[in-house]
């Protein structure tokens, strides 16, 4: 008796993790499931392409696999067919393997929000992924006003790590170069992207308004005086902080921006 009842158990344990690990149909035959161990909460900066990875064995030939974006409870795709007009969407499956990857191009914050990958066994299997969306932004860090003779030292941090394009440096609307006492170096971290412009032996035609611009991310600007010994910094005189207003930002915006495409037509 004792015997039998561990028989017992010992096969219900295993039709169990079965059924848990693997999945089965009506008739018991294994079925599709999915794969563990890949990111379900997703997050790519505005711009960027997002990749939503969902993996999923035992297919088959008759299963499907489909996109469904629960914003609007709207079918994307099902198998490699994509559904939606929006062209940005793709499915990435290569042959034989058990990857069903959702690619999203230019991402934007609408895009933001719960993504399912859904198999249409009965019942239907399927599994969930978020998707955030951030706003690529540059931060200038530095002072305010420097001493003449002195160097400037100006930090851009970039809210975004592999910053797609590059990251150009502006004393009003004047491109900074790499040459003369002019310095530029830009480095990739695990949480951004840093850019540091150092100019040596600042002089007063050096003040001006900085601006970093990077171009898949919204740019910062800081007002620089360079004062010479013994003067009285302009921002401490007129009480004028070192950042500029939105108005005046927007007044030269359109000048960089033909500045850019001038400059990508020379390259």
């Amino acid at each position: 008796m004792h015997k039998t009842s561990l028989i017992s158990v010992s096969a219900y344990t295993k039709a169990m993790l079965t059924s848990e690990n693997f999945g089965q149909n009506s008739r018991g035959k294994i079925g599709p499931y999915f794969l563990p161990g890949l990111p379900r909460d997703v997050t790519a900066a505005a711009g960027q392409t997002a990749y939503l990875h969902c993996r999923v064995a035992h297919i088959g030939t008759v299963a499907r696999v489909s996109w469904i974006r629960h914003r609007d409870l709207h079918v994307i795709s099902a198998g490699l067919v994509v559904f939606a007009s929006d062209q940005r969407y793709r499915v990435i499956h290569p042959a034989t393997s058990d990857n069903w990857t959702l690619q999203i191009k230019y991402v934007q914050q609408r895009d933001s929000g719960t993504y399912e990958c859904q198999v249409n066994t009965v019942p239907k299997i399927s599994m969930s992924f978020y998707l955030t969306v951030i706003e690529s932004r540059a931060t200038i860090q530095g002072p305010s006003y420097v001493k003449a003779g002195s160097t400037i030292n100006l930090t851009c941090i970039i809210n975004q790590v592999n910053v797609e394009g590059l990251v150009y440096w502006y004393r009003d609307q004047e491109i900074l170069d790499y040459e003369g006492p002019v310095s530029i170096l830009t480095q990739e971290a695990a949480d951004g992207t840093t850019s540091r412009l150092t100019i040596r032996g600042a002089a007063p035609s050096d003040s001006g308004n900085y601006t970093c611009w990077p171009t898949s991310a919204q740019p910062s600007s800081v007002l620089i005086n360079v004062v010479l010994e013994g003067e009285q910094p302009a921002a401490m005189q007129t009480g004028v902080g070192s950042s500029i207003g939105s108005a005046t930002h927007f007044l030269w915006m359109p000048l960089l921006s033909l500045s850019h495409a001038l400059l990508s037509g020379h390259r």
